[in-house]
């Protein structure tokens, strides 16, 4: 192997890299727009739902009800409509996801000791935005009954009684509950699929196509030096990407890294091998720049986006699919980046997704050689 023809190699490609627009935006700006758009736009928290409400009672009670409902983060209640015919047309019209209706007599029927019903409508269009805040109102709900209920023991002299189980939450690893404090990290693995497998998978198949192939087969370049030499610039601009994303992940979004910055390097360089290796064995494959594109994207981006535990949790899905999730490196990257970012966790406890990120190294890099061999070189 001969370092003097893979550093020939990596400046053509640089040069090629340099005067090709299209590809230095898909290295660098596209993972930009990324981190902004995930980073602002992608929130899985729940807050501010749109609540309207409709009071047949008028009374200090329901009012006291809705006034602290609406001071609380998770609601807001833009005003009170007049009837519950209203109701439909703004949870048709999606002016509101949470209607609340007070029947008349209300607070009557409170003040007589007797249950008074209060009618909750939900929009379920998002099945898990309506979950989890029919979890918040269920809430709200039970510590307004156990507030009623220890004035009315006070009314009566009684004794307050206590509550027997004291359920003392303490939240680890992400103690804010921020759903940025996830993404922005994970989407450092979607940033090192695109530039790592798309980009790459297009640069064997461009020699293909411009028939520059059937040259470089002539050079006394072994398949080696060529593979290397071909990885060398993209390796360094997903590593530069991925300390861009660290940077604007911690001005932009206050998200730091808790473990050691170098654990985060060494991740991210055997996901990039990964992913470079993935995208030069598509791209020997398939021999056409548009069809390699088109790969990439469905064996690639689509897994690590989807199948990898970073927006969709793997234990909800169907078994079939829990067991694709193994061969799909971004699992086990998201996985690392989780430990490093946010349970601040080393290498003793993340080695096993280390391991078989090199694994899948060795075994891509053999096969990308093999077939690249097949070809000639």
């Amino acid at each position: 192997m001969s370092i003097v023809k893979i550093q020939s190699i990596a400046r053509k490609e640089f040069y090629h890299l340099i005067r090709d627009f299209r590809s230095l935006y898909l290295a660098f700006a596209i993972p930009l727009l990324l981190i902004l758009l995930f980073g602002y736009a992608l929130s899985l928290d729940v807050d501010n739902v749109k609540t309207v409400v409709v009071d047949y009672d008028r009374s200090s009670l329901s009012r006291d009800f809705v006034r602290k409902l609406d001071a609380s983060t998770y609601f807001d209640v833009p005003g009170y409509l007049s009837n519950s015919w209203e109701v439909t047309e703004y949870l048709d019209n999606g002016w509101a996801t949470m209607a609340i209706i007070f029947p008349p007599d209300w607070m009557e029927t409170i003040t007589a000791d007797r249950n008074a019903s209060l009618q909750i409508l939900l929009d379920g269009s998002d099945p898990n935005f309506a979950s989890i805040t029919a979890g918040y109102i269920t809430r709200y709900v039970a510590e307004y009954n156990n507030r009623l209920l220890l004035d009315f023991l006070d009314r009566k002299g009684m004794e307050k009684i206590k509550q027997p189980i004291d359920g003392r939450i303490r939240v680890w690893f992400n103690e804010d509950l921020e759903s940025r404090n996830f993404i922005i990290p994970g989407i450092i693995a979607i940033i090192i699929m695109i530039v790592g497998a798309m980009l790459t998978s297009l640069i064997v198949a461009r020699e293909y196509e411009n028939g520059t192939m059937e040259t470089i087969l002539s050079l006394p370049i072994g398949a080696v030096e060529f593979l290397i030499g071909k990885a060398i610039p993209y390796f360094f601009i997903g590593l530069t990407d991925v300390l861009i994303s660290v940077l604007m992940g911690q001005l932009l979004f206050g998200v730091v890294i808790k473990s050691s910055f170098w654990l985060l390097v060494l991740a991210a360089s055997l996901y990039l091998f990964v992913a470079l290796s993935l995208g030069l064995l598509i791209s020997i494959l398939t021999k056409s720049q548009l069809v390699a594109n088109q790969v990439a994207v469905l064996i690639t981006y689509l897994p690590s986006l989807l199948l990898s535990d970073f927006v969709f949790p793997i234990v909800n899905m169907p078994n079939i699919l829990q067991v694709i999730t193994y061969i799909v490196p971004a699992k086990y990257f998201i996985d690392i980046l989780n430990g490093l970012y946010l349970r601040n966790l080393g290498l003793d406890m993340l080695w096993p997704s280390y391991a078989v990120l090199g694994v899948m190294v060795l075994f891509l890099s053999i096969f990308t050689l093999a077939k690249l061999k097949q070809e000639g070189l």
